[in-house]
């Protein structure tokens, strides 16, 4: 190749994003080596044809990825590369999660961190309320509390509730032991999802609580520790408080319900309660859709969701039987067992599709 068509390594690493420092140290490692190399000089010199290759191995370092994964691959077939990647960004999420809890658990065992005991809670009651109620967070990165789990101990109840801002689930747990204390704060959703499977598999949890987390408590088991999140989890007590008094009242069946909308076609529902039953249907159509039977009392009402915030209340609430309250079509729909009140979900509907 004439020496006119090659970059010096000076260009070559501003149109790759690499230093001349790295782009030596890639050379010597065999994973990028120079074009040509001045026997005289020493120069090393570049082609454009590199390009690609070295400006994908800058960014296969900027997530980490070690040497040896790096030149495979580069050298492997896109399949095979992005099965790579995702192997690599899953063990980095595994151990970035690792390091935060045994980060959590240093804290936790220094000397002069306070411990509060919060409460003992059955580990299979604890790990279905976890699990049912984070169905309402979301990934927000500018609103991380959205994230979260909000926990809330009285003497006679522990109380989790979460929102996504579009759905709002709470749920209300006996303690196998009085709480000794009262007690709120906002605990980091992931980490409690994570550890879901190890509370199921404890008869006993102890909660206690830290200036910066809370440790959970198994016998036999090693303790597991979750951060607390500092912003200020949405005022859903006074939004429970403001709602206004219910029009209509639905019981139907919980599975008929659920194989409706698991069959619905559309990304958009629409409930129609009337004094003959339920229909479900697609937003915006006239046809009756899945007629489904039920129990309803009050006014006429249509009412429109989006599947991604319905399904999810329907699919973790309590028993065979479900209580729709709905206050028209543009109120927030309370979701919960017909006959257990102890998981309650809030589903916010969409703009109404049909006049009321």
């Amino acid at each position: 190749m004439p020496h006119s068509e090659l970059m010096p390594i000076g260009v070559f690493a501003r149109r790759t994003g690499l230093t001349p420092s790295a782009l030596r140290f890639y050379a010597d490692s065999g994973l990028l080596p120079p074009a040509e190399v001045d026997p005289v000089t020493g120069y090393r010199h570049y082609s454009a044809d590199q390009v690609p290759r070295a400006t994908a191995l800058r960014r296969l370092r900027e997530i980490a990825m070690p040497l040896t994964t790096v030149e495979a691959v580069l050298d492997a077939e896109p399949d095979e590369a992005s099965r790579l990647i995702d192997e690599h960004a899953a063990k980095v999420l595994r151990d970035a999660a690792a390091v935060r809890r045994k980060a959590v658990l240093i804290k936790s065992s220094l000397a002069d961190v306070p411990h509060l005991p919060i409460a003992a809670l059955k580990g299979p009651v604890l790990a279905d309320a976890i699990e049912q109620v984070l169905t309402a967070t979301a990934r927000d990165p500018g609103i991380p509390v959205l994230g979260g789990l909000r926990v809330e101990a009285t003497p006679e109840a522990v109380t989790l509730t979460a929102t996504d801002r579009y759905r709002l689930s709470t749920r209300t747990v006996v303690p196998a032991e009085p709480a000794t204390t009262a007690w709120a704060a906002t605990v980091d959703g992931d980490e409690l999802r994570a550890a879901a499977a190890e509370i199921r598999r404890s008869a006993l949890v102890r909660i206690e609580a830290t200036p910066h987390g809370i440790r959970l408590r198994m016998a036999d088991r090693e303790d597991r520790h979750c951060r607390l999140l500092p912003e200020e989890f949405p005022d859903h007590r006074l939004m429970l408080a403001s709602l206004p008094e219910i029009t209509t009242r639905v019981t139907v069946p919980k599975d008929l319900l659920l194989r409706a909308l698991e069959e619905h076609p559309g990304e958009r529902i629409a409930l129609w309660a009337t004094r003959h039953g339920l229909n479900v249907l697609t937003a915006g159509d006239e046809h009756p859709g899945f007629p489904l039977p039920a129990t309803v009392t009050g006014q006429d009402l249509r009412i429109s969701f989006e599947l991604t915030t319905l399904y999810p209340a329907v699919s973790t609430a309590i028993g065979p039987d479900l209580m729709l309250d709905l206050r028209g079509p543009d109120r927030p729909v309370t979701i919960r067992s017909a006959d257990r009140g102890d998981l309650t979900s809030l589903a916010m509907p969409v703009k109404p599709d049909h006049p009321a």
